[in-house]
């Protein structure tokens, strides 16, 4: 199959395309969808269209020509060779799908990068984070917003040396986002767990109990009778949740619950571009891409 087979198909995606007390608390982690649309190749390609851009750059694809469009996806196509073996895989656009999706999340580490590389060194140090986040809020006691900032700034340090994994206290780009957005690197969710449990274990015992799971997600504001879907939840924390059936949660299950195995949605998807790409059906696992882009 040609590179502009490739290039024809992304083309045609792109031109065809205040909590209350009663609300519940979500705590689990799953994986965004990669867009709104509805999948259905049938009536448009809208979904692939978000899938593969992300929903904004999908946006600022849609103001393009075709012509525009062909000219920036042959760019992006090169991109995702990573190998520039000059063939594009399922798995280098998986990543590139995932990558795309969570675009918003380096663009948050850029934003914070520059207030908190305060040397221009090329890291952030642990001293220069907690000099530009806390600052002068230690030094005052008894803070009118009534929050413990030493206590929050002993947690991120915890958290800062989870995610700096050659330890030396200065954290590259790449740690600095496992720091800020711990949930999206496996080395961090043991923090994410110990965190959330934290969080919602109020007697300190190292496990929440059934009670601590409701009061997480749940006040009761005086309402005579529960919501119809915290009776739900309670019978999920008895039956799904507390697996061992001693009336609490530990680490593991907590884990389980917060951090639960998700389909992927985007190797499906690449599966769905590469096969759709591949007019003849004979390429299989992969789609002509990279240094053959004219």
């Amino acid at each position: 199959m040609s590179t502009l087979e490739l290039l024809l198909c992304l083309s045609l995606c792109v031109a065809c395309v205040a909590s209350k007390p009663t609300e519940k608390k979500e705590r689990v982690h799953h994986e965004a969808p990669l867009s709104d649309k509805a999948h259905d190749d049938a009536q448009s390609f809208d979904y692939d269209h978000d899938a593969f851009l992300g929903a904004d750059e999908a946006k600022t694809f849609d103001q393009l020509t075709p012509e525009e469009s062909k000219e920036r996806l042959g760019k992006i196509v090169v991109k995702i060779d990573s190998d520039q073996d000059g063939f594009v895989t399922v798995e280098e656009l998986r990543e590139w799908i995932k990558f795309a999706q969570k675009r918003w999340i380096y663009e948050d580490v850029e934003r914070q990068w520059k207030g908190h590389d305060l040397n221009g060194d090329g890291t952030v140090s642990w001293d220069e984070y907690r000099n530009a986040t806390y600052g002068s809020v230690l030094d005052d006691p008894d803070p009118d917003d009534g929050f413990n900032y030493k206590q929050m700034m002993v947690r991120d340090e915890r958290r800062f040396k989870m995610a700096d994994r050659d330890g030396d206290m200065a954290a590259t780009k790449e740690e600095f986002t496992a720091f800020l957005h711990p949930e999206e690197y496996d080395y961090m969710k043991d923090i994410v767990v110990q965190e959330t449990m934290e969080d919602i274990d109020k007697n300190g015992d190292g496990f929440i109990d059934l009670e601590e799971y409701i009061g997480d997600m749940y006040s009761h504001d005086g309402e005579a009778e529960e919501p119809e879907w915290v009776k739900t939840e309670r019978e999920q924390f008895v039956e799904f949740r507390d697996k061992n059936r001693d009336g609490k949660m530990d680490p593991r299950e907590t884990r389980d619950w917060i951090l639960p195995a998700d389909y992927d949605h985007a190797e499906a998807e690449a599966r769905h571009l590469v096969y759709e790409s591949d007019r003849d059906k004979v390429c299989g696992d992969t789609v002509l891409g990279g240094s053959a882009i004219p």
